[in-house]
């Protein structure tokens, strides 16, 4: 089958250690106790530092951890442009401990570590950030370790902690090299932040603090304690530290705090973490030290002790060549499928090898989603047990694939299926045990002679391509089991694994082996009555839809929840959030409610500058999305920011021309509440796509099942939700006299939400940012109004209430603003002139056009003033303020005669259209003028009274419209 390409399993030579553990491999969940504290025998191979070096690929993200803690004490007068104190949050198995016992071998071994290719890599990158070498031993600087998942709160170990009891002592007996002296000295200062400061400066060297797994010790271990004073004093000693770490130089501070929603906690416990998680937010960088695209390397480095040879590598991915090319199976199977490694097979072979693309996918953006599943720790020791098999069966004489494709991982070895099994892609017990039985039993049992894939592989008959396939069904059902295994529905690729996926696992670089030959593979392994009698199959469409399968084994609803919630993304969650959010909010006296759906690729000011917020003489109630935007947590000045900005409020170049901001208001989610919401949605997504299961809906107990617990999901979500949007912000003016800033109302009340339209004007109102309805009368329009206000015109006036935060917003909008003024004339307390300063006549509330740019208010004739042609502050020139300019003046600043902008129009309209055939048709010429000019909203104001004599149904038609205006109408029968 290798055509003469040097086959992996001897290009390659696996590590020693891996090879005398039969595929085992040892400390992948390494311990940054035993490298520390270990002896002779219990001190692990990985706390030296060279054979560290010699495990650890130099990951882009490792590195620049690394380069942050050498800068940082070994930068001399350079030491600020590294960060002090740096937080680790991965998930479990996603390489925190390997980078602390780098960190630690940094500092503590930095003359053995600076010789690995990681300490190379190091070295180098602080050199490019220097400008100049680091001096190899970084000036000697002292480790402190707090292993704090080896440590019990109140029960110290003498030989480690000495006298030291709480974590404060324990952390000066190891700072101070068991001086007891020292210890004494500085012992009962546990929470003087000056006092930690000295005892750091005291060491007078570098010094490097690792805090390892500190949820272990302040969660569940000062629970169990049961010690209020201790706890309080611990979680005192960490606020100090945390704050002089950052102003003591050459000090560097390495935490480890998984996030808040992997460990469940009591009521204090979860304000410990709470408390603790606010404290790293504010004084730490989060980092990670592995992504996806380094998988591949950090596999190959783990296994292997050697890397493979250019010239293998391009041998290899030439060899497939020929069927990637091959008419049939581009285009039934790989341009339908469209992977990304399609378009760029050569380095991706290069990236992945000896592993095939489509299997580092698999892993890399499949397994690693799921939240039980181990990223970096799983994978190894699947592919360690699965190369330590192939190799031995190669070397056998039986057949291995020149690349390990996703099909190819030997389910018939007990420590690959293990492994499989034990990776967190599956937590339920009983689920593992269903499929452990199905793998031995559907695909290949321990033997490599049974199983039902495999049988069918054995008893094929003669065939072209037997010698290279002869797994063909093997790999198949491999591929199926794994899909199936991942939940009940794979991130981002629907139930099971779909035919054309399994065709692609049973491919092979060698054209014997044809579509038509995979497609009867997949036939006869689904066959009803001769193949898997576990799988299901999803009936298909052609290539656009094709056939899915899947093995099924009997789950409780409760079981498959299970699986189903690790299958839940932070997307699919928070997509979640932000369609119940939008769904349940509402505009109540608001004229708009709008939504604005995050986009986190642009900075949330990115996203409000371009959400089309700014609307015209209308109130709106704008509802942020959660996963973008939020209140009370460590980036909350960044929101602020960006909600500054969108309301006009910026400087500079990030000064938005906003004119409308005032009538804008924000409902905002809490930060703390909206964890607990999103805990809340992923319950309902996991339910909701349990109750779509076929088996589900196949089995009427399980769907009344699902369908109740469902209902009640989405119960909690909605609650849960309303609760989360806590805030409303918005823009404010309380005095005239100041800069118009952001206001903030939360809602402590648990029955209030910024999601309710009602409920926030409601705020506002006793804010003074809004008049409930009926209350802004008269009375209320002149106290509002400024000796600036009179003499413009009234769309200006009216503008005012929407861009000018020192009016209040109005509930009913235009329609309250004509009322009022309306009662303000009958009182006699203003009164509406035309542009030459003469009272117009309103006798009703719709006369008062705020439309029109002539009529103006003005003082009542007693104490009227001159008309003021200008605008107040900032109305009408944009919501941030814009510049005042005067009008009705020349170049010269002569004040020029006014001009009329409007004529009264008036004229009879009395005779007999009787067989007058022009004069109807004049009179209808006539009207449509008035219809344009009302439409296009060139008329102020209309007085009189049309009589006409029409037929009985138009009458009608006319009256009741004439009606719905307000308008008085008589109509009565000749």
């Amino acid at each position: 089958m290798s055509g003469g390409v040097t086959p992996w399993w001897q290009a390659l030579k696996v590590r020693q250690e891996i090879v005398n553990a039969s595929g085992q491999i040892d400390d992948l969940q390494m311990s940054l106790f035993r490298t520390v504290s270990g002896t002779n025998g219990a001190r692990p191979p990985y706390a030296d530092a060279t054979y560290y070096g010699d495990i650890t690929y130099p990951a882009g993200l490792l590195a620049d951890l690394l380069v942050d803690i050498a800068v940082r004490i070994g930068g001399g007068s350079d030491y600020l442009k590294a960060r002090s104190v740096t937080r680790l949050d991965q998930g479990m198995g996603g390489g925190k401990s390997h980078a602390c016992i780098g960190a630690w071998h940094l500092a503590a071994n930095s003359l053995a570590f600076a010789k690995t290719d990681l300490g190379k890599e190091v070295f180098e990158r602080a050199r490019q950030a220097l400008g100049r070498d680091l001096p190899q031993d970084l000036n000697k600087p002292h480790v402190v370790v707090m292993p704090c998942d080896n440590m019990t709160p109140g029960a110290p170990v003498q030989e480690l902690d000495g006298p030291a009891i709480s974590l404060y002592e324990r952390f000066l007996w190891r700072l101070f090299s068991k001086d007891y002296t020292l210890f004494e000295r500085y012992k009962p200062f546990f929470n003087d932040k000056s006092k930690i400061t000295d005892a750091l400066r005291t060491v007078n060297r570098p010094v490097l603090i690792i805090i390892d797994e500190i949820m272990d010790y302040i969660g569940v271990g000062l629970d169990g304690a049961g010690k209020t004073e201790l706890a309080g004093q611990d979680m005192a000693f960490l606020r100090a530290l945390l704050d002089a770490a950052n102003h003591v130089p050459h000090v560097a501070l390495l935490v480890v705090m998984i996030g808040s929603d992997r460990m469940a906690l009591s009521e204090s416990g979860e304000k410990r973490r709470n408390d603790l998680n606010d404290l790293l937010e504010r004084n730490g960088t989060p980092a990670t030290v592995t992504e996806a695209g380094d998988f591949a390397d950090i596999l190959r480095r783990r296994l292997f002790d050697q890397q493979p040879a250019a010239e293998v590598i391009v041998a290899t991915a030439k060899q497939f060549s020929s069927s990637l090319n091959d008419k049939s199976w581009a285009k039934g199977v790989w341009e339908p499928l469209g992977p990304q490694w399609f378009g760029s097979w050569e380095p991706e072979v290069r990236r992945c090898y000896p592993f095939h693309p489509m299997l580092m996918s698999l892993a890399s953006e499949e397994w690693s989603k799921v939240t039980g599943f181990q990223r970096v720790r799983s994978t190894i020791r699947i592919f360690a047990s699965s190369v330590y098999s192939l190799q031995q069966r190669a070397k056998a004489g039986g057949w291995a694939p020149l690349l390990i494709g996703p099909g190819d991982l030997p389910l018939s070895e007990p420590n690959v299926r293990e492994a499989i099994l034990g990776s967190g892609l599956v937590e339920d017990e009983r689920t593992n045990a269903n499929y452990r039985a199905l793998a031995e039993v559907e695909i290949v049992n321990g033997d490599d002679s049974g199983g039902t894939a495999r049988r069918v592989d054995l008893e094929r008959g003669s065939m072209l391509w037997g010698d290279v396939n002869p797994r063909a069904a093997e790999r198949a059902a491999t591929f199926i089991f794994l899909a199936s295994i991942v939940g009940t529905l794979r991130p981002g690729r629907g139930r099971g694994a779909s035919a054309l996926e399994v065709k692609a696992a049973t491919s092979v670089p060698d054209l014997a082996y044809t579509l038509t030959d995979a497609d009867g593979v997949v036939e006869e392994l689904v066959n009803p009555d001769t193949g898997l009698s576990a799988v299901e199959v999803i009936a298909g469409q052609g290539n656009n839809k094709p056939a899915r399968y899947y093995l099924s084994t009997r789950l409780t609803h409760r079981m498959l929840v299970n699986n189903l919630r690790r299958t839940v993304t932070n997307a699919d969650r928070d997509d979640v959030l932000a369609d119940f959010a939008d769904r349940l909010s509402n505009s109540g006296p608001f004229r708009e409610k709008k939504f604005v759906r995050a986009d986190l690729s642009r900075s949330p000011q990115e996203v409000l500058a371009t959400a089309g917020i700014d609307n015209a003489r209308s109130t709106r109630l704008v509802i942020l999305d959660p996963s973008q935007y939020s209140l009370r947590n460590g980036t909350e000045p960044d929101i602020l920011a960006a909600l500054s900005i969108a309301m006009g409020l910026g400087q500079g170049k990030d000064r938005l021309p906003i004119e409308w901001a005032s009538s804008a208001v924000f409902a905002v989610v809490n930060t703390q509440r909206r964890a607990l919401a999103r805990g809340l949605a992923t319950e309902y997504v996991a339910r909701q796509r349990a109750l779509g299961a076929p088996e589900v809906q196949a089995d009427q107990e399980l769907k009344a099942t699902g369908a109740r617990e469902l209902a009640e999901a989405k119960d909690k979500l909605e609650k849960g939700i309303k609760r989360a949007f806590q805030h409303v912000v918005y823009l404010a003016q309380p005095d005239p006299n100041v800069e118009r800033g952001l206001a903030t109302v939360t809602f402590e009340d648990d029955n209030w939400t910024a999601l309710d339209g009602t409920q926030v004007w409601k705020a506002l109102v006793e804010r003074d940012k809004a008049f409930d309805t009926g209350q802004f009368s008269a009375k209320a329009l002149i106290h509002n109004l400024r000796d600036g206000d009179y003499g413009r015109p009234l769309t200006e006036t009216r503008d005012s209430f929407y861009n000018a935060p020192r009016l209040p917003l109005l509930h009913s909008g235009d329609k309250d603003l004509q009322v009022a003024i309306y009662e303000a004339v009958r009182a006699g307390l203003i009164q509406i002139t035309d542009p030459a300063g003469t009272a117009v006549a309103v006798t009703d509330a719709s006369q008062v056009n705020l439309a029109s740019t002539a009529l103006r208010l003005a003082k009542a004739a007693s104490i009227e003033p001159k008309p003021v042609d200008m605008p107040g502050e900032g109305e009408g020139t944009g919501g941030a303020g814009g510049d005042t300019t005067s009008r009705g003046t020349d170049a010269g600043g002569e004040k020029l005669p006014a001009q009329p902008t409007e004529k009264f129009l008036t004229f009879p309209l009395v005779g007999n259209l009787y067989d007058a055939g022009e004069k109807a048709e004049g009179l209808a010429n006539l009207f449509r003028l008035l219809y344009t000019a009302l439409d296009e909203h060139k008329a102020s104001y209309a007085q009189g009274t049309l009589q006409f004599v029409l037929d009985a149904d138009t009458a009608q038609k006319i009256a009741d419209h004439a009606k719905a205006l307000g308008l008085n109408v008589t109509i009565r029968d000749l």
